[in-house]
């Protein structure tokens, strides 16, 4: 590591190993949390960690002056691949934040040690760059910085937007604010293929500005899935072109807190611009309060006694009425999100309100369910699976559809999320051994706070570790971290879910033998203040500071 690289990353450890002496009103001892980050990763900043990385000592000047980032000859994208050239204009102000080439720049030329070049190449026939990320693409890159050039080669566009991130971090700056970057070489791929973060929109509207920002800070962390968990309970703030008068009657309010369809249209384009996919969640037969204020009797009634209580409980399951609106309100959903999947919940349905009601009573009797309501539950997502199904839309589902015997196709994604450390491993054997792929966001509930280092937690957590044979662990196709919305809303939801989410994009993105807190505490401070500095309000991990600090709204 040079001289340069050693001192600007120095400055920062100064600051957190001096922020990590306890004050004298701190009754929390943090014992072994307090000797990190004493020392620089010899890996610089980089987060997430690449799969193979050698960074020398040889290290180049960068200007923006004279630097460009542009398509290599050959290569199957050009000019005319807005996702590229969006992307080179973003990491060039990433880069070099408003600066631009100079007037009369053009005579200049670099020095013998100056960096002119970053040149892209993409490899395949077919880019995809007019193409939506799939669970498929292809996010694998080669990075070699050298003289006379840089050179990012990648099968597909979406591995060519993970390294020029993984570029933008190699470069780094001395006190006179001067860019350099160290000869480095780089071959990297993802370990998971679903690495996503789940933002909850009904409990809090979340205005678009504040979904873009924090899109722009998964593409940060190499995260590649946006689950929308878009309408609950509380609000549906959905607009649909179908059924309009749902989000008129279910939205919080009518105009202000809805997603217009032109809204749903950007933040698709927006992700997809940085190989983000966008998985809508539309969760039936529970959560669906909201969904019943705009459409009359898609909800239960619940009865108190031999009378109804003016109360409605899950969607009514027994009504021919039901299925014509999933029909028609999920051929809608298939139109508007281009993604291959669909996330259609099943989790925590009440069944109080179906046993108080005699017409559900008299069902379940010429039905054979006797009282076990989860047949009831089993019945209703066995219908929507086939409606679903016949969008040609794949489906995820929440555990508890898997656990209640559910008949399920084979390429179904089941989301394990319930119980404690043992409780969601032995989870995630079951599900493997009955050969359905999975996904874990239990230890990833980031909603759920605490005092200290928490994402430590989330960095150990790992979707593999669980007693199974190797074809079970490689149904595991990644995990989610979720942030649900009862306590977050635009004014603290960024700095709550940054950097804690950082530590499970690592987790999903690196080698499975990436473990090193005390490495990941140097790389992940440094990483936050970056992020910072790119306008993302991202929490200290503890007392530190940044050179340069978040300037507000």
């Amino acid at each position: 590591m040079t001289a340069p690289l050693q001192l600007a990353l120095l400055l920062l450890t100064l600051g957190f190993s001096r922020g990590l002496q306890p004050g004298p009103r701190d009754d929390y001892e943090e014992s072994a949390e307090t000797e990190r980050v004493f020392a620089a990763s010899k890996y610089g900043s980089l987060w997430p960690l690449p799969q193979k990385v050698k960074i020398s000592d040889v290290s180049f000047k960068l200007t923006g002056v004279t630097f460009r980032i542009t398509d290599a000859k050959g290569s199957s994208s050009g000019a005319s691949c807005s996702l590229l050239q969006n992307a080179y204009r973003r990491y060039y102000e990433y880069i070099f934040g408003g600066s631009r080439v100079q007037h009369g720049a053009e005579g200049r030329r670099a020095g013998p040690s100056v960096l002119t070049e970053l040149q892209v190449l993409i490899v395949s026939a077919d880019s995809e760059c007019e193409r939506f990320p799939a669970v498929t693409s292809d996010e694998s890159y080669e990075l070699t910085v050298d003289q006379p050039y840089a050179v990012l080669k990648a099968p597909k566009v979406w591995g060519a937007l993970r390294g020029l991130e993984t570029f933008s971090q190699l470069v780094y700056e001395d006190e006179y604010g001067a860019k350099s970057i160290n000869s480095t070489t780089i071959s990297d791929f993802p370990r998971f293929a679903h690495r996503g973060i789940l933002l909850d929109t009904s409990r809090h509207f979340l205005p678009i500005k504040v979904i873009l920002a924090n899109l722009e800070a998964m593409a940060m962390n190499k995260f590649n899935v946006f689950h929308w968990h878009i309408v609950d309970d509380q609000s549906f703030p959905y607009m649909s072109r179908t059924f309009p008068h749902i989000s008129q009657q279910g939205a919080y309010h009518p105009y202000t807190h809805v997603y217009t369809p032109a809204d749903v249209k950007m933040v698709i384009e927006f992700g997809r611009l940085r190989g983000i996919r966008v998985v809508p969640e539309f969760d039936t037969p529970g959560h669906t309060q909201s969904w019943g204020k705009g459409q009359k009797d898609l909800l239960t009634p619940c009865y108190s006694g031999d009378k109804p209580s003016g109360s409605f409980g899950p969607v009514n399951p027994i009504l021919n009425t039901t299925y014509d609106f999933m029909s028609k309100f999920f051929k809608e959903i298939s139109g508007v999100f281009p993604d291959a999947y669909v996330h259609l919940g099943g989790d925590e349905v009440d069944f109080n309100c179906w046993k108080s009601n005699p017409d559900i009573q008299k069902f379940m009797e010429q039905q054979g369910f006797g009282q076990d309501f989860s047949k009831l539950e089993s019945f209703y997502i066995q219908k929507l699976l086939d409606i679903v199904a016949t969008t040609q839309k794949g489906y995820m589902i929440w555990q508890e559809v898997f656990d209640n015997g559910v008949k399920l196709k084979a390429d179904m994604i089941i989301h394990v999320w319930k119980g404690n450390q043992e409780q969601y491993q032995s989870e995630m054997a079951n599900v493997t051994s009955s050969g359905f792929q999975t996904l874990l966001s239990t230890p990833w509930y980031l909603n759920r706070i605490s005092y200290g280092q928490d994402w430590q937690g989330h960095y150990k957590a790992d979707p593999q570790d669980f007693k199974g044979t190797e074809a079970q662990k490689k149904l595991v196709i990644g995990g989610e971290a979720c942030l649900w919305g009862e306590y977050v809303d635009a004014t603290n939801l960024t700095p709550r879910l940054w950097p804690r989410a950082s530590a499970v994009g690592e987790r999903l993105w690196s080698a499975v033998d990436v473990t090193d807190i005390n490495d990941a505490f140097s790389r992940l401070s440094v990483h936050r203040c970056r992020m910072v500095e790119r306008g993302i309000p991202a929490e200290p991990l503890f007392s530190s500071y940044c050179p340069r600090e978040y300037k507000g709204i």
